[in-house]
């Protein structure tokens, strides 16, 4: 059901613009599991610092990072640009 995947994207603070938006851009997002995949990765970029306004923009501008793996991709790579 997709109707649960918008409404956390709203409640990250995306206006319905930036929801149809990224759907648009990125619609394998609709596919991602909200406990296994979604969120998982909002809570990895909050602990880098960023707030709900600033994901919701990172979400819109660049979907497809949701889609990446947190462990073979995005922390390695964060931790490679720390270096």
């Amino acid at each position: 059901n997709l109707k649960p995947k918008v409404q956390w994207l709203k409640e990250l603070g995306m206006d319905d613009s930036q929801v149809a938006k990224t759907i648009v851009k990125f619609p394998q997002l609709m596919s991602f599991s909200l406990e296994e995949n979604l969120k998982p990765r909002v809570e990895w970029l909050k602990e880098l610092g960023m707030d709900d306004s600033q994901v919701a923009k990172t979400i819109t501008n660049f979907p497809q990072l949701m889609g990446y793996s947190l462990e073979e991709n995005l922390k390695p790579r964060v931790q490679w640009l720390k270096e």
